[in-house]
C-alpha cells in the first residue's frame, strides 16, 4: 500500500486540503461569473454531484464584483481564476473568495505580486500557482528547448520563491500538461521538491470520453503513488461530468468510500443474455443510491456468483433465466425479464 505524500495543510473556506485531509474533487463553472443567477445554479448542480471546490473565471471587473453575491448563496469553497490583472485578485479577496489561482509571472512586477500576497495573507486566503506546459516562460523554453518536467518545476520554483519572498506560504501547486507522461513526470518531480499540496489534472484532454481516459491514467497513476491533494478532470463537457469522473477515479484508487460500486463482467461466447443491456439498466437503477455497497451483474451462471463473491448483491444471467445472489450465496432463479426487479427489491428491502 502506498503512503500519501506529506505536505503542508491549507484551509480553503471550511475545507482542509493537504496533509492528512482526504483528496477533494474540484471543477470549474463555464457560466459567465457576472451572471450570478446562472453561476449559482451551476455551483449548486456541481455541489449536488459531489464537487467540493468550485473555480470561477474572473476575467474582468464585472466578474469580480459578483463574487460576494455568489458567495452569499452557496456553501462550497470558491476559487477565483485570475490572469494578468492583479487588481481583480484584490477585488475577489475583499469580497470573500476562499482561494485564488494566479500565475505570479503574468500579473505584473514584484510589487503587484506583493500586494496580492499581502491581501491574501491578511485574510488567510491560499494561492494556487498554476504552471502549464503550454505557457512556460520564454527563458525556460530557450534553456530546455521544449516543455519538460524540469522546466515546469523550475517555473513553479520561481513563482514559489517570489511568494515566499513576501512571507507567503499558503501555497498550492499545479503542473499541468496536455500529455499524460509529461504531466505525471512533472508532478512526481514536484512532489520531491515542494512541501505544498498538489492540485492534479491533465489539461486540454478533449471531450468526455477521451478526456476521462487521459485523466484516469494521469491522475490515477499519481494518486496511486500517494501524490495529490485535490483533483480536477478537465473535460470539454458539462462540468458535472468532470465531478462524476473525478469521484470515480478516487473510488478506483481506493480513496473514496460511499455510494454504490458497480461491477460487471465483459461479454464472451458463453453469454446467452443481453448482458450489455442488463448491465446498463442495473447501473442506472443503483447509481444514485446512498449505500456503501457493491452490486454485480455477471453474464454466466457458472462463474458469476463465484467471481462476484465479494459483491453484496448481484445477478448472473443464463439462457432465458438468471440467478439472484447475495455475497456469493444463490437466493433464487428467475426469468430474465424479472432479474432487475428482483435485484432492486432485495437491495431496497435491506436499507
Amino acid at each position: 500500500m502506498y503512503t500519501r505524500e506529506e505536505t503542508r495543510s491549507l484551509q480553503v473556506g471550511a475545507l482542509k486540503i493537504g496533509a492528512d485531509a482526504p483528496v477533494t474533487v474540484q471543477s470549474m463553472c463555464n457560466t459567465k461569473t457576472w451572471d450570478v443567477e446562472a453561476t449559482v445554479r451551476q455551483i449548486k448542480e456541481l455541489r449536488a454531484a459531489g464537487c467540493e471546490i468550485v473555480r470561477l473565471a474572473v476575467p474582468d471587473t464585472r466578474a469580480a464584483e459578483a463574487i460576494d453575491r455568489i458567495k452569499a448563496q452557496v456553501d462550497v469553497p470558491l476559487v477565483a481564476d485570475i490572469h494578468f490583472d492583479y487588481r481583480l485578485a484584490l477585488m475577489c479577496a475583499e469580497r470573500g473568495i476562499d482561494k485564488i489561482r494566479i500565475n505570479p509571472g503574468n500579473i505584473g512586477g514584484e510589487e503587484k505580486v506583493k500586494v496580492v500576497a499581502d491581501a491574501c495573507k491578511a485574510r488567510n486566503i491560499p494561492i494556487r500557482i498554476g504552471v502549464n506546459a503550454g505557457s512556460l516562460e520564454k527563458r525556460l523554453l530557450e534553456k530546455y528547448g521544449h516543455p519538460c518536467p524540469e522546466a515546469m518545476v523550475e517555473s513553479a520554483q520561481g513563482h514559489v520563491d517570489l511568494l515566499r519572498k513576501f512571507g507567503f506560504e499558503d501555497i498550492c501547486l499545479s503542473l499541468k500538461s496536455s500529455t499524460v507522461p509529461l504531466t505525471v513526470a512533472a508532478y512526481r518531480m514536484a512532489a520531491e521538491v515542494f512541501p505544498y499540496p498538489l492540485h492534479l489534472g491533465v489539461t486540454e484532454t478533449g471531450t468526455e470520453w477521451n478526456g476521462t481516459i487521459q485523466s484516469a491514467v494521469g491522475i490515477g497513476t499519481l494518486l496511486n503513488e500517494g501524490i495529490g491533494s485535490t483533483i480536477r478532470v478537465s473535460l470539454t463537457a458539462d462540468p458535472v461530468k468532470e465531478v462524476s469522473a473525478g469521484i470515480a477515479i478516487l473510488k478506483a484508487a481506493g480513496l473514496r468510500k460511499g455510494g454504490v460500486k458497480f461491477v460487471s463482467c465483459p461479454t464472451c461466447g458463453r453469454t446467452e443474455i443481453d448482458l450489455i443491456g442488463l448491465a446498463n439498466r442495473v447501473e442506472a437503477l443503483v447509481r444514485d443510491l446512498d449505500r456503501d455497497i457493491t452490486v454485480a451483474v455477471m453474464g454466466c451462471v457458472v462463474n458469476g456468483p463465484g467471481e462476484a463473491r465479494e459483491a453484496d448483491y448481484g445477478i448472473a444471467g443464463g439462457k432465458d433465466k438468471g440467478l439472484l445472489f447475495k455475497k456469493g450465496e444463490v437466493l433464487g432463479t428467475y426469468d430474465y425479464d424479472q432479474l432487475c426487479e428482483r435485484l432492486m427489491e432485495l437491495i431496497l428491502s435491506e436499507q
